[in-house]
């Protein structure tokens, strides 16, 4: 009987044992992964617009923003410049999350930029705006913070709009009204 049971104990004990060891092995693999913190989408990838010599210009570029300036479409590129735009100003940020603030106006019928200040750490945002019926007008390039960029706009029509960060579009959103 005493046989039987050193046996017995010697079984649990290699059980444990085993089951420790692989336990361990889940917990090292998971720290050897990589710093620890939020994941998020990779960039969508964009392909430069064409400049007037034929090369593709970079997306910060006189060419790029004149090439987004040109028409109401959305803008590849996302219209990022030094904000050379003749029109109005706006100014917007990004912190924790959120838009410094939820409505923005602008005159109809001109071209206008959006200075955007990213105060987010690591973390990506754009605008979108976006027409009363959910067609696209234009669409800023993401931008990881802490950073600035400027988004040259072109003209729209009178009306309402909506804005938002595509990457937090449930949380992220806003009006910008045309008048």
């Amino acid at each position: 009987a005493d046989r039987s049971m050193a046996v017995l104990r010697r079984a649990r004990l290699a059980s444990f044992a085993g089951g420790a060891a692989a336990l361990m092995f889940v917990l090292g693999a998971c720290a050897a992964s990589g710093s620890a913190g939020w994941t998020y989408a990779p960039e969508p990838s964009v392909t430069p617009a064409p400049s007037a010599s034929g090369s593709p210009a970079a997306s910060g570029s006189s060419a790029a923003s004149a090439t987004a300036g040109a028409s109401a479409a959305p803008s590849a590129s996302g219209g990022a410049s030094g904000g050379t735009g003749g029109g109005a100003a706006l100014q917007i940020s990004a912190q924790n999350i959120a838009f410094s603030t939820n409505t923005l106006a602008a005159p109809a019928g001109q071209a206008f930029t959006i200075d955007f200040d990213n105060e987010d750490a690591g973390i990506p945002h754009n605008i979108e705006i976006l027409d009363s019926t959910g067609a696209s007008k234009f669409m800023g390039t993401i931008v990881t913070g802490p950073t600035k960029t400027t988004y040259d706009v072109p003209a729209l029509a009178p009306g309402t709009y909506m804005f938002k960060c595509d990457v937090h579009p449930t949380v992220m959103i806003g009006t910008l009204t045309v008048k």
